[in-house]
């Protein structure tokens, strides 16, 4: 973004997608509240890409501008993650225009619509210059337009090609038995849902889920893709142990600190179901938690990030499976089709630790986490 794209957009008036503030204090409850509704009802409109400029008193376009320090993109991806069901693809900018700093928000068109707000489960539209709720019609619309589309499939913005591996998407298209060359190879990886086409630039960016499954350094973009090992027992190892890369690297590594760090006669195979279910299941558009493993004398914790969908009770089997994208792709890749027998996790750890203790299973809406507790070390040591 710069001052001549700036200069254009403070030419227009307001409307669905270009929405002036004078300031929004996002460090407030109300200011963060705010902006996520604002943001919604610009992605839910339509006509493409849309802009909230930050800085511009909204009727008659006076430059009052910001405190650069006011803005992070940290905070505003973490408000948008957080509130906004599913996250929707945003991007900061700061231009200096007539010696004064304006915050630009761009709000992407990730074909994901209709966005709603966690807080309240509401759908927000512009008409014209104002946010008011969708109507039932519009929401209809909404919905048979983009209800075949995965979570997977949206568009991490900033994000290239340059960093996936190429060795692992050949690997794909091969087990799946697609021939592609070199000409042909991108379109593939665009027909697949694994790299995306920003129009209004003609740049190709990478999906969430290819970012997940095909790229080792995708923590540069989705920090929260980690598994966070917490180990209280083995001193011959650090206390934290973070593992990160593409979802099959990470599950490997992680079954090789199992071996390392829990007694040789502990049920590993048992937590390392329960990791394998998280990494499958987690709900990765929560940006501000990571899969969790606490190792300690009393018990053997694993958290996910998001709580069971429409469960009822567990033993039933009675709940939705996220990110089915994401599980094609890697029964495709996976050489030990470690992920042919899922669906019936829950019963394999129960019957891991029968001679040994209780299995227990919290699903958390509350903290939007999925919990398996097993028995501790201390009597196989």
């Amino acid at each position: 973004m710069d001052s001549k794209k700036i200069s254009i957009l403070l030419k227009r008036d307001e409307g669905t997608k270009l929405d002036f503030k004078q300031r929004i204090d996002i460090l407030i409850e109300s200011g963060k509240r705010e902006l996520a509704k604002d943001i919604c009802a610009i992605a839910n409109s339509r006509g493409g890409r849309g802009y909230l400029v930050i800085g511009v008193e909204d009727k008659t376009k006076k430059i009052i501008g910001i405190k650069v320090c006011d803005f992070k993109e940290e905070q505003l991806q973490q408000i948008i993650s957080s509130r906004c069901e599913p996250p929707i693809p945003v991007s900061l900018d700061f231009v200096i225009y007539q010696s004064k700093n304006l915050a630009i928000i761009t709000i992407y068109d990730g074909g994901q619509k209709p966005y709603q707000l966690r807080e309240n489960g509401a759908f927000y539209i512009r008409r014209g210059s104002t946010t008011d709720t969708m109507r039932k019609e519009e929401l209809i619309s909404c919905l048979q337009e983009n209800l075949s589309l995965n979570i997977e499939t949206i568009p991490i913005v900033n994000s290239g090609i340059s960093s996936l591996d190429f060795n692992i998407i050949n690997k794909y298209f091969l087990n799946k038995g697609i021939l592609v060359n070199d000409n042909s190879r991108l379109g593939f990886m665009d027909n697949a849902g694994i790299t995306f086409i920003e129009r209004d630039y003609n740049k190709r960016v990478v999906t969430l889920g290819g970012l997940l499954v095909f790229s080792s350094i995708n923590s540069i973009y989705l920090p929260h893709n980690m598994i966070k090992i917490v180990n209280k027992v083995n001193d011959n190892f650090d206390e934290v142990i973070i593992v990160q890369g593409n979802l099959l690297d990470m599950l490997d590594r992680t079954e090789e600190f199992f071996k390392n760090i829990f007694p040789v006669n502990y049920p590993i195979a048992a937590v390392y179901e329960a990791v394998k279910n998280a990494i499958l299941y987690r709900d990765y558009t929560i940006f501000y938690k990571e899969i969790e493993i606490v190792v300690s004398y009393n018990s053997v914790s694993v958290f996910s990030p998001g709580n069971l969908l429409f469960s009822t009770e567990i033993n039933t089997h009675n709940y939705l499976k996220r990110n089915m994208w994401i599980y094609d792709k890697l029964i495709a890749l996976d050489d030990r089709k470690r992920f042919i027998k899922s669906g019936r996790g829950f019963a394999r750890m129960k019957k891991d630790f029968f001679k040994y203790g209780k299995v227990i299973f919290v699903d958390s809406k509350d903290d939007n986490t999925f919990k398996v507790i097993f028995p501790g070390i201390k009597n196989f040591i």
